[in-house]
């Protein structure tokens, strides 16, 4: 049970973090005039962490090459995670950060609920059910009323 509240207390934090980070990066973005200047700035900054990070971990570096093994199609991630950044830092100043982030919750939301029922990208399944609509018929909802108001 423990293990289980620090794992939702993770996740409630990267979550909390991501409108601080779009807020960061917009300024950045303005400070150069190009927001796709602070999406590589975020990436690359965020890249020396992780070998940081690693390095603390004393990760086997030589594991790399297992990496051959994958579908190419796995590298996409990191171009999903550019355009995610990017995308962000671009919407935030335009439609606020909780109207881009709700939207971004709702996709999200909607892509998860497929990748859980069908089971993809080897996820276990979890089928939709009644329950789970209601939950994003409750977010677009969510999504209609931040944009009214």
């Amino acid at each position: 049970m423990k293990s289980q509240f620090l794992l939702i207390l993770l996740a409630i934090i990267a979550g909390a973090v991501l409108p601080l980070q779009a807020g960061l990066n917009v300024q950045l973005g303005k400070s150069v005039h190009q927001p796709i200047f602070a999406a590589f700035a975020s990436f690359l900054i965020g890249t020396v962490g992780l070998v940081i990070y690693l390095f603390i971990l004393k990760f086997d570096f030589s594991s790399i090459a297992l990496t051959k093994s994958v579908s190419p199609v796995v590298w996409i991630a990191g171009i999903l995670g550019a355009f995610y950044v990017a995308a962000v830092i671009i919407l935030a100043p335009r439609l606020g950060t909780t109207l881009t982030f709700v939207l971004v919750v709702a996709g999200q939301m909607t892509v998860s609920l497929v990748l859980d029922h069908y089971g993809l990208l080897g996820l276990p399944v979890r089928e939709i059910n009644w329950q789970k609509l209601v939950g994003i018929v409750f977010i677009i909802a969510g999504v209609l009323l931040i944009r009214r108001f």
